[in-house]
């Protein structure tokens, strides 16, 4: 199949999905239990006339397929619609929040893959010995610790006992900074702990699957010729075994973007991060149907944006694939 075949397959399976999530995602949330309304006013002696022009004024008094024509009508215009929590657009709500997620999700991956990749390759290297066994069971209790656990831990020991770092938020309420690198000291502080607890809990994987998939390849014919003809470790490792251990890797990176998301939840809420995890667990616990919508949309968008990307870096970096 020619580039430009593979590409526009790939393209139109990510259109296809992201169309069925936004399916799923509008009647998923409105078959949840409660209603938005009355978690809005919080009034129980509120009169039935005037819930339903409060319905009325959202949207909600009609039916669900009706609904849903309106969704994907302002949707495929630009609007995600309002917000009934914030009164604001979603995009907006949702613009506001990603630079801090992005700072928070970006610095922990990128520390967890450098890391995680470093010592899978240290530990397939150094197979069976001491620090294979010690690194490899420390990576095992690592990925399988609960991400709120791990957080709730890091709180207490570091925040709370410690206190050597803040206990939540991205700032100093109402602290006025003297220059730039007075922020930016400021800004690295508070999101030190978070970091480091969400990369703790990403690092664990990244060395195991980094681990299996080089003693996978180190197992391979073409690297038992390469020894014989004398090429040093050094050359072995560089040229033959990482790029091709590196594919899983890749593919893993791409996949764990929506779980990243889901931990981002739990670790935003822990350490009051004000970041879009933090906000969607806000619009779940208020019923925020458009807010909700509109940070499915922009997860999906970016898991299968991600997919896609790492579809077509795999049939670079993968010849099988290409043929």
């Amino acid at each position: 199949m020619s580039m430009r075949g593979y590409l526009l397959r790939k393209f139109l399976q990510a259109l296809f999905t992201v169309f069925i999530v936004i399916v799923i995602n509008f009647f998923l949330f409105r078959i949840m239990p409660g209603d938005p309304v009355r978690v809005l006013i919080r009034n129980p002696k509120i009169s039935a006339e005037a819930l339903e022009k409060v319905r009325e004024q959202f949207g909600l008094n009609q039916s669900r397929l009706i609904q849903f024509w309106i969704y994907l009508r302002d949707l495929f215009s630009g609007d995600l619609g309002t917000s009934f929590n914030y009164r604001q657009p979603v995009l907006d709500v949702i613009m506001e929040r990603i630079p801090a997620t992005v700072l928070l999700v970006g610095t922990a991956t990128v520390v967890s893959i450098i890391i995680g990749v470093a010592l899978g390759v240290i530990l397939a290297w150094k197979r069976g010995t001491r620090l294979d066994i010690a690194g490899l069971s420390i990576s095992l209790i690592l990925y399988s610790m609960p991400t709120f656990w791990v957080a709730i831990i890091m709180v207490m020991i570091f925040a709370v006992y410690w206190q050597i770092f803040p206990l939540g938020g991205m700032s100093m309420p109402g602290a006025s900074y003297g220059g730039l690198w007075e922020r930016l000291f400021s800004q690295l502080y508070y999101l030190f702990l978070p970091a480091v607890t969400f990369a703790l809990i990403l690092v664990g994987e990244y060395v195991l699957i980094m681990r299996s998939s080089l003693l996978e390849v180190m197992r391979e014919d073409y690297m038992l010729t390469a020894r014989a003809k004398g090429v040093s470790n050094r050359d072995l490792l560089r040229r033959h075994a990482l790029p091709n251990a590196m594919l899983p890797v890749v593919t893993l990176i791409a996949i764990n973007l929506g779980f990243i998301v889901g931990g981002a939840i739990q670790i935003e809420t822990v350490f009051s991060w004000p970041g879009l995890g933090r906000l969607m667990y806000a619009a779940l616990t208020n019923r925020d149907y458009p807010v909700l919508q509109g940070l499915f949309l922009f997860v999906t968008v970016a898991v299968v944006g991600a997919n896609f990307c790492a579809d077509i870096l795999y049939r670079y970096l993968d010849p099988r694939v290409k043929s």
